[in-house]
């Protein structure tokens, strides 16, 4: 049924684009139960990232440290890349102010130190909340995350038809059989979706594939800071050669039933370019810088959401 009058009356002026091309609201009340799924995966995100943070060696990451801003700013270009593309994303869907980035922050720690997809329900907890939508915000969310995966399979398959002719020269320690069953996958999820794109998605055709074209670009901007980011901090090798292993590390964490991905991108890093101690501190800095980033975003963001909670009371 289409919003009653009223409804679409209270809807501000940023959700009518979004109005057509998402199911029907759900009718369902979740009481008092719904108002605290928000704050509780807030609290979540914050613990995690506060237990992955007693294991990390805080010494060991500070004295690798770059001093260098040109670091910095490209460290914080990355970091940002994921969350400002989706606010693209959903600024065309529902027209969303700049302050929508910061749930989207959220929702990247969320997936990072929890497990993926929680935090596309913190996300769909902040629209549903806060964006005053007149339609449910869930189709969106569903089609968003669905097409993010399927740029993610494209941009493996595409790197896996770049490496098979030199599959034989890579270290993968014996797991070539979990590279072809997890290739195998990746092929099978792709195509099911596909088969099944009909009931699938919720938004038009041209909204799908402008989401399809922005994750795309996303992944192609996120693997070259990364190997800009490798280079400021090793100058010594070509970026060339970071350009190349940060894009079959994109292949290397997309394979799900490749076991230790690290490892093998490690290995993969030593044989190409050398320096195996400094690729090994290089990538333990990265790991602490992003850990470190995560908690204290995350303490930001915690203490922000509870204050705006305070004052909707």
């Amino acid at each position: 049924m289409p919003p009653s009058p009223q409804s679409s009356a209270t809807a501000n002026e940023w959700s009518a684009p979004f109005a057509p091309l998402d199911p029907e609201p759900l009718h369902i009340e979740l009481g008092s139960v719904a108002r605290i799924i928000g704050p509780l995966l807030s609290l979540a995100i914050f613990v995690a990232a506060l237990l992955q943070f007693r294991e990390l060696n805080l010494r060991q990451v500070t004295a690798m440290l770059p001093g260098s801003v040109a670091f910095w700013a490209v460290f914080a270009t990355w970091y940002l890349t994921a969350p400002f593309v989706d606010w693209v994303i959903f600024r065309r869907l529902w027209r969303i102010p700049l302050s929508g980035l910061l749930p989207l922050i959220s929702k990247l720690i969320g997936n990072d130190l929890l497990m993926g997809y929680v935090g596309e329900v913190y996300f769909y907890d902040w629209a549903r909340r806060r964006a005053n939508l007149a339609t449910s915000p869930f189709g969106a969310v569903k089609d968003v995350a669905i097409l993010s995966a399927i740029a993610g399979n494209a941009a493996t398959l595409a790197m896996v038809g770049v490496a098979w002719p030199f599959a034989n020269l890579l270290p993968l320690g014996g797991h070539g059989h979990e590279l072809a069953v997890s290739i195998a996958v990746v092929l099978a999820s792709s195509g099911v979706v596909m088969a099944f794109r009909g009931r699938l998605f919720s938004l038009s055709r041209s909204e799908l594939r402008f989401i399809f074209a922005a994750q795309l670009t996303r992944i192609a901007v996120a693997t070259a800071l990364s190997a800009l980011l490798w280079h400021l901090v090793l100058p010594d090798v070509a970026l060339s050669w970071w350009l190349l292993l940060a894009t079959i590390r994109l292949l290397i964490s997309r394979l799900p039933f490749l076991p230790n991905k690290d490892v093998v991108f490690a290995g993969l890093a030593v044989v190409l370019v050398g320096h195996d101690i400094a690729i090994a501190e290089l990538l333990t800095m990265l790991a602490g810088v992003i850990l470190l980033t995560h908690l204290v975003v995350g303490a930001g963001l915690l203490a922000r959401h509870f204050a705006l909670e305070g004052k909707h009371r």
